[in-house]
């Protein structure tokens, strides 16, 4: 298993991996990342300053992703970490903790000082994750996300 910067290549199989895992867990189609243009073009939305994309990689085959973006409408410290699904056949071993290994390290090395993250509650492996990376539950969501579907937001300071 690799993780490695998302390449143009990767586009079709990180799309379909997000908007798989989002039906398969039951989640909203609309108002979460399975409608987001950013989906559909998930190299060129990473191409901006300070963001970050990584692919999980077997045989050249993709099998998961997350990403750092500045959060929208807020302050230049805070980011957001975006789209990390993985298929099953990636869940259960270990790569959603070096994915957000990976994640959380790239965004300390672009001088974020803290990481938001919004999600459904019927993500609760995710959530269990998120708390053990020390994201703390918000009252209410942060940023312009457009993810209205989302019911849980957490946020972690550096």
């Amino acid at each position: 298993m690799l993780i490695r910067k998302i390449e143009p290549k990767d586009n079709t199989q990180i799309r379909k991996i997000i908007q798989t895992t989002i039906v398969e867990f039951g989640l909203p189609t609309i108002g979460t990342a399975y409608e987001d243009e950013d989906t559909l073009h998930m190299y060129e939305a990473y191409q901006q300053e300070r963001s970050v994309y990584f692919v999980l990689e077997d045989n050249e085959r993709i099998l998961g992703g997350g990403g750092i973006k500045p959060l929208r409408n807020e302050a230049e410290t805070i980011c957001e970490l975006q789209k990390m699904y993985f298929t099953p056949l990636a869940r259960g071993k270990g790569y959603g903790r070096l994915m957000m290994d990976t994640c959380l390290s790239a965004a300390k090395e672009m001088g974020y000082k803290q990481c938001y993250i919004e999600t459904d509650a019927r993500m609760k492996a995710a959530i269990h994750l998120y708390k053990d990376f020390g994201f703390k539950h918000l009252e209410k969501p942060m940023g312009g996300t457009g993810h209205y579907s989302c019911e849980i937001w957490m946020l972690k300071t550096f």
